[in-house]
């Protein structure tokens, strides 16, 4: 039930039964069991205006989220690395986006762990990169015509081929006319089907070998954010590669506990109480064993 409706049923007040629920949360689950800790995910979740971003740090072996911080600046991950000094733990891989400051934060608290770029996180931002090349080509189109070819096809250029051949023949086709069209989003959009393969060789080698052929070929494309999108998978490179040291980690967990997390905010139409909100995250895997507190 709701804590509405708990209320409404006992006759209290709606903040009588949240405390009540807020001092269990609290001493159940305010201090997650991080001794057993080896590979974490760390990532960022937007909850609105008012209550802004969360960062939220993921147990990679259980799937339990095992900390919540205010912001998604490295400082907010402060708290967490403290904790863990004063449990002489040591990370073995921390799993992070493309962003500097979580693996700058990482790097500096727990040095020995080895840094994973995510491929989700990658193949995520190029997304973000086609995204914003096809609507400055529709802003600086010539004809009305040619604004109107790349209009609303946004969402085809971000489904997998696979999933683009289920489409109707009417949208493949519509697809193809905005990439005869429109040189540049049609490399660019091939790139990102060739980004996909770098995950999926045989061996780390072969896998360096291709991402060294996508860095060159995006220099030569003559395409600014494509260019820009290539210096940094450069300078990642080790980061990016290391997927294939740890049997191919990947942090798709913690983009599972994101979307349950902003569920939990969709549902409660928001909270006042940051505290609150942060002990629901904590609970979100309450059925498992290894959830208890320690």
């Amino acid at each position: 039930m709701t804590i509405k409706a708990v209320a409404k049923y006992l006759r209290v007040s709606w903040d009588f039964v949240k405390d009540i629920q807020k001092d269990y949360l609290q001493h159940r689950y305010k201090r997650p069991n991080i001794k057993k800790l080896k590979r974490v995910a760390i990532d960022e979740v937007y909850m609105g205006k008012k209550a802004g971003y969360l960062t939220i740090v993921l147990d990679l072996q259980s799937g339990i989220v095992v900390y919540v911080g205010k912001g998604k600046s490295g400082e907010s991950l402060d708290p967490f690395w403290e904790r863990l000094s004063r449990a002489k733990v040591k990370l073995e891989v921390v799993a992070t986006d493309m962003g500097s400051p979580f693996i700058k934060s990482a790097r500096d608290n727990q040095p020995d762990a080895v840094n994973v770029v995510d491929h989700f996180h990658v193949i995520k931002l190029f997304n973000e990169k086609l995204t914003t090349l096809r609507r400055d080509m529709q802003r600086d189109a010539e004809t009305a015509m040619g604004k109107k070819v790349l209009k609303g096809i946004r969402w085809l250029l971000m489904l997998k081929p696979e999933n683009l051949a289920l489409k109707k023949e009417s949208a493949r086709q519509r697809l193809d006319h905005a990439l005869e069209l429109n040189k540049p989003l049609a490399i660019a959009y091939y790139m990102k089907e060739e980004l996909r393969l770098i995950w999926q060789q045989k061996s780390k080698e072969d896998a360096s070998n291709l991402l060294s052929e996508w860095v060159n070929k995006a220099e030569v494309s003559g395409i600014r954010v494509v260019k820009s999108f290539a210096r940094t998978l450069a300078r990642l490179r080790v980061a990016i590669l290391a997927y294939y040291d740890f049997d191919g980690l990947s942090s798709g967990k913690i983009e599972g506990s994101n979307n349950k997390i902003k569920t939990i905010h969709k549902v409660a139409y928001g909270y006042r109480d940051m505290e609150f909100l942060k002990l629901k995250i904590l609970s979100m895997h309450e059925n498992r064993e290894d959830a208890l507190s320690g």
